[in-house]
């Protein structure tokens, strides 16, 4: 996959280019989603980039600087599994990062991670489009699979929104839910 692949994945579901928009890529690495994000959400965006490899943010934050001048992106070493200090967010992504969290502990972190966004805020997921696993990404989930959990941890509006072909675990997608957080006194 190269740069063009990743913002066709994440493109139908980031709105269009928006000055003001706050997104965080969890799991950033050296922020090849956090590439794309900035390439569609154009000057004056603000990227918060989290993943425990300082380095690879180092170098992910330095790429967008140099590429996309106009946007800001504010690198946090932190596992994305824990508790995190950010602001309300318009979006997020987390793109080949949820298969490292076990299935058990899915529903949690996506319910937890998903009130960091602003109600109607987007939730937006690159994953491998199987349920089985190997060594190297160990707990995947299907997009059949992650539609179920979405909505179980509160999202909506879940939707495929890309497919890109992989020789390692047959196939890619990206999906899109919303933030619709319930009133309080409902369960």
């Amino acid at each position: 996959m190269d740069h063009s692949d990743h913002v066709a994945l994440l493109r139908p579901g980031v709105p269009t280019a928006d000055s003001a928009a706050l997104w965080a890529d969890l799991g950033a690495g050296d922020g090849a989603f956090t590439l794309a994000l900035a390439d569609l959400l154009g000057p004056g965006a603000t990227l918060h980039t989290v993943d425990r490899d300082g380095a690879a943010l180092a170098r992910g934050a330095a790429d967008v600087a140099r590429r996309f001048p106009g946007v800001v992106v504010r690198p946090q070493t932190a596992d994305f599994t824990r508790p995190l200090a950010l602001p309300p967010l318009d979006g997020l992504v987390m793109a080949n990062a949820l298969h490292f969290v076990r299935d058990g502990d899915k529903a949690g972190l996506v319910r937890r991670l998903a009130a960091l966004l602003k109600p109607g805020g987007r939730f937006l997921l690159v994953e491998y489009n199987v349920d089985r696993g190997n060594l190297w990404v160990p707990h995947p989930l299907s997009f059949a699979t992650w539609a179920a959990l979405a909505g179980r941890a509160g999202l909506s509006d879940v939707a495929l929104i890309g497919r890109y072909p992989s020789r390692f675990l047959h196939e890619i997608y990206a999906a899109a839910a919303l933030w619709s957080p319930r009133p309080s006194g409902e369960g």
